[in-house]
């Protein structure tokens, strides 16, 4: 049964009309190096707070310095791991529970990377912080990719794989679960039925066309998504606001990839 801290939270976190999650991530310098769009983060996250998602994901330190404008208008996910281009299959510990509390979040979120030599680590790391969770009635949410170095590179958008890490999550209490699209909705459906109402698909690459992205999107909730985690294709865009709203306008109302692309004029 969930813990009324909990649910408070995470009736924060949903869209109040369509009980769908659209959040937007800006945890990527530590994992994949700077990016020209994730300097200037004041100016990045007012662009973006315009856009009107439902969420930011971010690391306490960027939390601290620059959400302070957006505390009460819009929910705070603190990440509380981080895999880097130097250890790409090892997620790191790097912040606790008491400490997302502390910054006012709503949800906290950790990385596990299925099929490293060190997954029994990272399980560990995400039990534990499932407890935390629990304790001060956080959301729990985790990135779970089959991407360590004992999968094979063809595998790891395979159904199969995906479950597995879906289902990792449900066993560990997680209550967002977010991993990578199969590519069609009938293959994606396989894996949200592993926990449902919990997964959330990750926007990945960036996208060569904005209707490349908005069918993924699509495909995503034609599944049984709870909906989508965005980072590069969203403040890497030319119009990020206007993505923001395209993307919002498939997830929360059911508009079709047409309909959407309308609304980046």
């Amino acid at each position: 049964m969930t813990s009324l801290g909990k649910q408070v939270r995470l009736n924060r976190i949903l869209n109040p009309t369509s009980g769908k999650l659209f959040i937007v991530t800006v945890d990527h310098p530590i994992t994949r190096g700077m990016f020209p769009e994730l300097v200037n983060m004041e100016e990045t996250l007012a662009k973006l707070f315009e856009g009107g998602p439902d969420a930011f994901l971010m690391h306490k330190g960027i939390a601290q310095r620059f959400f302070s404008p957006y505390a009460g208008k819009i929910p705070l996910i603190i990440k509380a791991s981080s895999f880097s281009p130097y250890h790409p299959t090892y997620d790191t510990w790097v912040t606790q529970a008491d400490e997302a509390v502390g910054l006012g979040a709503d949800a906290i979120s950790m990385g596990v990377i299925l099929g490293s030599e060190r997954q029994d680590e990272m399980l560990e790391n995400l039990g534990a912080l499932s407890r935390e969770a629990s304790q001060f009635g956080m959301v729990l949410m985790a990135h779970l990719y089959p991407a360590g170095e004992l999968m094979k590179d063809d595998e790891r958008y395979s159904v199969e794989n995906l479950t597995y890490c879906v289902r990792a999550g449900e066993e560990l209490g997680v209550d967002v679960i977010k991993t990578w699209y199969t590519g069609d909705p009938e293959t994606f459906a396989q894996v949200t039925a592993v926990a449902p109402g919990k997964v959330v698909a990750a926007g990945g690459p960036k996208t060569e066309t904005d209707e490349q992205l908005l069918e993924m999107v699509k495909g995503v909730m034609d599944a049984g998504a709870l909906g989508f985690a965005f980072g590069r294709n969203v403040w890497g865009h030319s119009n990020p606001v206007g993505i923001i709203r395209a993307i919002k306008a498939i997830i929360h109302e059911n508009k079709s990839v047409p309909e959407a692309l309308n609304l980046l004029g």
